[in-house]
């Protein structure tokens, strides 16, 4: 099947589908890319790999304008649903992008071949959050790029391009780290409208992005064991660094310890305290 997009690569297949403005393409060629890999069929890298993207590839819609332009509906409304599963799209395209460019951005960093087989694995899984939320909104009558979105996710994540443990903390730790706290108390508002089909998939994008915010932490814990440092303070100052404003309480802490972001990490960022 995959075989027409002459893969080179686990670094050429990854920015292969960052660079498609196919979605249908770039989310199968994520996952055809991630199952070769997992089988030991690719190699890490290739002289043939095309160049990394400085931006994804997009269709032409959505619009993208900035995040105060995007309006907040009410989700007991069928419109205000699809205005958030619009939104949770938008994010998982994002997340589909974002683990295929720490692969291949960082292709050539002294890290085991087991970092690459976690982000593959996380690009594999927003690749299928990203179909699951498209097809609730198909049958709800709407469709991604029907409202328009913002680009604060790959403006946050760009900043950190040149550094592995900054991109670490500011992709999995915080944006990831976000859906946990966010996503259960949008589960119980879509079942309470009697929404039992968005809710099912968000219970699926809940349970894998604490897998995800998993691998963050381990790899992110890993390269400042490596480098004999603190992980909780690395984390704020890499945050400080390269983050704009504050974290947002109240947090899921539980999900996040069973993760293994523990409060130490997070707490004296925060704009208010919820504790």
């Amino acid at each position: 099947m995959a075989d027409e997009w002459a893969i080179t690569s686990l670094r050429g297949g990854a920015t292969m589908a960052i660079r498609s403005p196919d979605l249908d393409v770039k989310t199968r060629l994520a996952q055809e890319t991630a199952t070769r890999w997992f089988e030991r069929r690719l190699s890490l890298r290739s002289p043939l790999d095309p160049p990394l993207a400085d931006r994804p590839g997009r269709p032409d819609k959505p619009e993208l304008v900035p995040p105060r332009a995007v309006e907040k509906r009410s989700l007991h409304t069928t419109h205000g649903r699809i205005a958030l599963l619009h939104s949770i799209a938008h994010i998982e395209l994002n997340a589909v992008d974002l683990a295929l460019d720490i692969v291949a951005r960082f292709a050539t960093e002294p890290v085991p071949h087991s970092f690459f087989d976690g982000w593959m694995t996380v690009a594999f899984e927003e690749a299928k959050h990203f179909r699951m939320v498209r097809q609730r909104l198909n049958e709800l009558g709407a469709d991604y790029g029907d409202m328009p979105a913002h680009d604060g996710l790959w403006q946050a994540a760009h900043s950190t391009r040149n550094d592995l443990t900054a991109r670490l903390a500011v992709v999995p730790l915080i944006l990831e780290a976000r859906g946990l706290d966010v996503t259960p108390s949008l589960q119980a508002k879509m079942r309470e409208t009697g929404d039992l089909d968005s809710a099912v998939v968000l219970d699926v994008i809940y349970n894998d992005e604490k897998g995800h915010v998993a691998i963050g932490a381990k790899w992110f814990r890993f390269l400042c064991a490596r480098e004999r440092k603190d992980p909780a303070q690395t984390f704020q100052q890499l945050v400080r660094a390269n983050f704009r404003g504050s974290l947002k309480a109240p947090f899921n802490d539980i999900a996040r310890a069973e993760a293994g972001l523990t409060p130490s990490f997070y707490r004296s960022l925060t704009s208010t305290s919820s504790a």
